[in-house]
């Protein structure tokens, strides 16, 4: 026994072997998985799009110049009129190391006076009239005309000098250059006296009886 379908419902044979509906389906399918598609590879890629659009911002490193930077751009603009207040500064003393005064130094007396050339040698010894005379080899006889003739010509200062004449020591030697050794030692001087007076007057009694009368010798 057959049992009869009463629901299902024939379409025409023209309807259903329609080369033309075949083709919509197709497309409708076609475009629905290219949409399904296109949409897969946005979501695959929408993150990595956003990560390349937007990328951190990496730390800047400080440095005294960036620093300063910053601060000169801090500028405070004051209208006209406006009062400033000066920045104290503090006080503040310079101390100048005061340059040292020189001592002075004593010059050393010039070689010469005697037989060299040069400036006077000048006596700084001690002694007395007796003993250059008795060092000289000056007999005591004559010392006293050796003293009258020494006192007047140089008045026992063994460094007298005659700036006009250039004589030196006691007996005023001229040039003071002949004597040996130095002409202001007294001895020196005492002894080239003794041959100056020997020579020209005979000895020193001879050229004190000369200087009383012209006063030179």
């Amino acid at each position: 026994m057959i049992s009869e379908r009463k629901s299902v419902t024939t379409l025409p044979a023209s309807r259903a072997l329609s080369p033309r509906a075949g083709t919509v389906r197709r497309r409708v399918a076609g475009v629905v998985a290219g949409v399904a598609v296109v949409g897969f590879a946005a979501a695959i890629v929408a993150p990595t799009g956003i990560a390349l659009a937007d990328p951190p911002e990496a730390a800047v490193a400080e440095s005294m110049y960036s620093v300063a930077l910053v601060d000169t751009q801090d500028l405070t603009v004051t209208v006209d009129g406006a009062a400033i207040a000066p920045a104290d500064r503090g006080a503040f003393s310079v101390y100048v190391t005061p340059k040292p005064t020189p001592t002075p130094t004593a010059k050393p007396a010039s070689t010469g006076g005697g037989g060299g050339g040069g400036g006077p040698l000048f006596y700084t010894g001690g002694g007395a009239p007796a003993e250059w005379m008795a060092a000289a080899g000056i007999a005591e006889s004559d010392w006293g005309y050796v003293d009258y003739i020494v006192s007047h010509e140089s008045g026992w200062n063994p460094n007298a000098t005659n700036m006009s004449s250039g004589a030196c020591g006691l007996v005023q030697a001229l040039p003071c250059s002949k004597v040996p050794g130095n002409g202001y030692d007294p001895v020196d001087n005492l002894r080239w006296g003794t041959g100056y007076a020997t020579s020209r007057y005979g000895g020193w009694a001879g050229a004190y009886a000369f200087w009383t009368k012209n006063h030179w010798w």
